[in-house]
């Protein structure tokens, strides 16, 4: 434990003090330039090193992933398309797929609803009790995703019907003289599917609930009081006033949360391991890589993942340039 704490600490001076040598020297390498290029050349100095560590980190990376994906499971051979074909015409592939997108579409959807209620609700309270609900709602973000799962397991848990239901939905559902169910396996309509998403969505609405929240309390009062007096509603106040000022900040938490769900791996891990039809497309590329060794399979399932995820980081960009531009 001593050594770990000590090669942290290293770490981190180091990384510091190297970061602050590095700048001096550039700083006194373009202080030996002419005065007029010095103060052109300066800033491009000092973001080198950003760039730098972007290139060899992110682009890279993402350059080799994409050569990787033409070769074979060993990387030795190229394969043209060979990886990609055999994927989107895999059934379990197809299924993944399947899965991945309708986390995509309930997960960042569920999360915003229930952030946006527990928000304007909260925010009726008086200030002890706000503050007490969003840090009780809030909590589960702090836990670990396989805490998380954890917890919920004691929720889905099933044991034999001769024996006391440990688990609170097979406990209700014996209640009103069903048997037990192993909900987790449950894959017809895809039960199992859409319970995974619950957990996810239970540790996300305190985000979204943080993030909506700050952006109802920046609503102009002057605009509500305004509506109230020319006899609006409290809803149609919410849904004609506040819901398009707030936009930007829903679209906002719903890409944020819509990309935490692409990179989701361990709810399901842990729950099911992609058993039973739950299967999605982040466990499936540890599955490639890990277990199959399938490095060529791996790599085009994380191009997948990637044109996926692109379009709506470039519609997120857009968006956020057009309020600018309005601004």
């Amino acid at each position: 434990m001593t050594i770990t704490i000590l090669n942290a600490l290293i770490a981190v001076v180091g990384g510091v003090a190297g970061v602050v040598v590095l700048y001096w020297i550039l700083n006194k390498l373009t202080e030996l330039l002419p005065s007029k290029p010095q103060e052109l050349i300066k800033p491009y100095v000092f973001i080198l090193p950003a760039f730098a560590a972007l290139a060899f980190y992110l682009i890279y990376p993402f350059v080799q992933t994409v050569i990787y994906s033409f070769a074979n499971r060993n990387s030795t051979a190229w394969v043209g398309f060979a990886n990609y074909t055999a994927l989107l015409s895999s059934p379990g592939f197809q299924t993944t797929l399947i899965n991945t997108f309708l986390w995509i579409l309930i997960v960042p959807t569920f999360a915003i609803v229930f952030g946006l209620i527990i928000a304007t609700l909260a925010d009726r309270l008086r200030p002890t009790g706000e503050k007490l609900s969003k840090t009780l709602i809030f909590l589960p973000l702090a836990i670990s995703a396989v805490g998380a799962v954890a917890i919920w397991r004691l929720v889905y848990n099933a044991v034999p019907a001769n024996q006391s239901q440990t688990g609170v939905l097979n406990a209700v559902w014996t209640m009103f003289g069903g048997d037990p169910v192993n909900w987790l396996q449950l894959s017809d309509g895809k039960v199992n599917s859409f319970l995974l998403m619950v957990i996810l969505v239970w540790t996300q609405a305190g985000f979204a609930m943080v993030l909506l929240s700050a952006a109802i309390k920046g609503v102009p009062t002057d605009t509500l009081e305004a509506a109230r007096i020319d006899g609006a509603g409290e809803g149609k106040i919410f849904f004609s006033i506040v819901i398009p000022q707030i936009r930007a900040t829903m679209l906002t938490v719903f890409i944020t949360v819509l990309i935490g769900v692409l990179k989701t791996f361990d709810v399901v891990y842990v729950a099911t391991n992609g058993n039973f039809g739950t299967n999605i497309i982040a466990l499936n590329f540890y599955q490639a890589l890990f277990v199959s060794r399938d490095a060529g399979q791996a790599a085009a399932i994380v191009v997948i993942l990637m044109l996926v995820i692109v379009p709506f980081l470039v519609y997120q960009i857009r968006q956020f340039r057009a309020e600018e531009a309005a601004r």
